[in-house]
Order: C-alpha cells, then structure tokens, then sequence
C-alpha cells in the first residue's frame, strides 16, 4: 500500500491544524486544513454554514471534500473535530493515508477552547453546563469512531512542537 496523505484529526481544540502545519513543514509536504477549505469555499465561517444550512448540509460538504482530497498526494491534511466520525469518509482516507488522532482530556480541552466563540457544538450547550462537561459529552459521542483511529497521541500538557 502507498501512503499518499497524512491525516490528522481529532478533538477541536486538540492541535491539528498547528500540528499539521509543523508535519507538513518538516515533510515538505502541502498542508490543508479542511475547515479553512469548506469556509473558503462557502464564503462564511463554520460558524455560519451550520447556523444558516444546519450541521446535515456541512457534513455532506465535508464528505465530499474527505473524497476529494483523498485523490491527491502529498498532503498532510487536517480535518475538522467530525469529519472521520463518519465511516465511509474514514475509509475513504484511510485507504491510502496515514490517519491519525490528537487527543487531549476534557479539561485540557476546555482551559484550551475558553472564550472560542466560533465553535457551534460547544456554543449549542444548556446555560447550566459547563465547557468541560459539555466537551465531555461530545468526546463521549465521538469515543468509538475515534478508536477506530489507528495511531493516537496524546497532547496534554505537550507544545505543538513535542506532539
């Protein structure tokens, strides 16, 4: 098997696109952060694609753009925090990539994702629960498909750099 691509997902907040920027820098390889390509492409942030097309339009764009990138070589790519949830665009990657998952603890997480206003998941919680906890209940969510991830690191208390 040829390995075209690396892919780095994982977690919002868990570093991939600051870590894909340093791989894809000391591979001499392209980088692609999938969010920034879908907002670009839609002219708005994420924020707004899911607040004026719901989350089912901009996971439909973020399939097609895991089958789109996994056409081309020589990237190390980072998707957004849901994009390999999803089995058949984890597949797709996989079948030619280097898939792997930055992980961090839910505080760690949290302390890191403070103040972000840009993140509809998190923004979507009930007034009464908190940052930590609600990132635990999509962490919780996302648990399985993430395992299904062959290689993982763990990123708490690392700099990019040490991940």
């Amino acid at each position: 098997m040829t390995i075209n691509n690396v892919v780095i997902t994982g977690f919002m907040g868990s570093g991939k696109s600051t870590v894909g920027r340093l791989v894809a820098q000391a591979l001499q390889r392209e980088f692609v952060d999938m969010d920034e390509l879908l907002a670009a492409g839609a002219g708005k942030p994420i924020s707004q694609i899911f607040a004026e097309q719901g989350s089912d339009y901009f996971r439909a764009r973020e399939s097609e753009l895991c089958r789109a990138l996994a056409e081309r070589t020589g990237l190390v790519i980072a998707t957004g925090g849901g994009a390999l949830v999803a089995d058949a665009n984890r597949a797709v990657l996989a079948r030619r990539s280097c898939l792997f998952c930055l992980a961090a603890a839910p505080a760690e997480l949290s302390s890191r994702l403070a103040g972000a206003a840009n993140r509809p998941l998190l923004n979507a919680r009930p007034p009464a629960q908190s940052l930590e906890d609600r990132i635990a209940e999509l962490l919780a969510q996302r648990e399985a498909a993430y395992a299904l991830i062959p290689r993982h690191v763990q990123t708490d208390g690392l700099s990019a750099a040490q991940v």
